[in-house]
């Protein structure tokens, strides 16, 4: 079976788990919390993935670095992905856990390249915007792409919302080959 069907599955018993103990937003973040630090420390993450370290000594370190900042549920889940032997699933599980959540909950996530960092007020206002546009709670993560020159693009789920200027040089230099087609 694929990782991503597994984690899917394991995603989903955690998010009913979850919704039950209206913690929802609060294993998202220590879902992100863990795979940020796994992959800001690489040996933390050979370690925890290597094939003949314990999987009670995997567990240990676990339980030892995050301490008193995982519930039990996400602690839990995490430990059975160790003993099965799908260390390599965190950041997979993680990112099915917020794909349900997102549907389950009508929310969204956008994500704004722009040129320059956005402020809160634009953040706001992108928000607003495009929640209208797409009846979601949308979050808005910033990207920023000096090569954008201006404008911006705004990527939800699949779908791609160019408004960038070089998209729309693009757009206008496509507009005229095809005129001059005829």
């Amino acid at each position: 079976m694929s990782d991503s069907i597994v984690a899917k599955r394991y995603a989903r018993a955690l998010f009913e788990v979850a919704k039950e103990q209206q913690a929802v937003a609060q294993v998202d973040d220590e879902l992100t919390a863990v795979v940020a630090a796994i992959k800001a420390n690489a040996e933390f993450e050979k370690l925890l993935q290597h094939p003949n370290f314990d999987t009670a000594n995997k567990i240990d370190l676990l339980r030892t670095v995050f301490e008193g900042k995982l519930s039990d549920a996400v602690f839990q889940t995490l430990a059975l992905l160790i003993e099965r032997g799908r260390e390599t699933m965190f950041g997979d599980l993680r990112d099915a856990y917020l794909a349900i959540a997102d549907q389950e909950l009508g929310q969204a996530k956008a994500i704004v390249t722009t040129p320059a960092p956005l402020s809160a007020e634009e953040t706001k206002e992108i928000a607003s915007h495009f929640g209208k546009l797409t009846g979601k709670t949308i979050r808005v993560e910033n990207v920023v792409d000096k090569s954008l020159i201006g404008g911006m693009t705004v990527r939800i789920g699949d779908r791609l919302y160019d408004g960038s200027l070089s998209g729309k040089l693009a757009r206008m230099q496509k507009s005229l080959l095809v005129s001059q087609a005829f």
